[in-house]
């Protein structure tokens, strides 16, 4: 059997994925891509504790983070297809819409 801590480590691992590519990418797909994979990081920690600790609710959890996961790719993708269409790009940087 796996050791929780090779779960745990791996989860810190695409977790930290996550945040390098929210970082470092100015286009906003691939930053909305990252944080998908760093929600499924946090799911993949909840996974390990819940078959460590023999708990079926940290499971139950981990569905309603992707049921919150699908809405928010429906609702972020709107807003970036809307985003384009007024701008004509994707990148962050032309953003500046709250500035005087």
């Amino acid at each position: 059997m796996i050791p929780l801590e090779a779960y745990l480590i791996l989860s810190g691992l695409i977790f930290a994925i996550g945040v390098t590519g929210v970082l470092i990418s100015r286009n906003m797909i691939v930053m909305f891509m990252s944080v998908e994979i760093m929600l499924n990081g946090c799911n993949l920690a909840l996974i390990a504790f819940a078959r460590s600790l023999q708990d079926v609710s940290g499971h139950i959890f981990v569905f309603i983070v992707f049921a919150v996961a699908a809405a928010e790719a429906a609702v972020g993708l709107a807003i970036i297809l809307a985003a384009f269409r007024n701008r004509e790009t994707i990148n962050v940087d032309e953003f500046n819409i709250l500035r005087r």
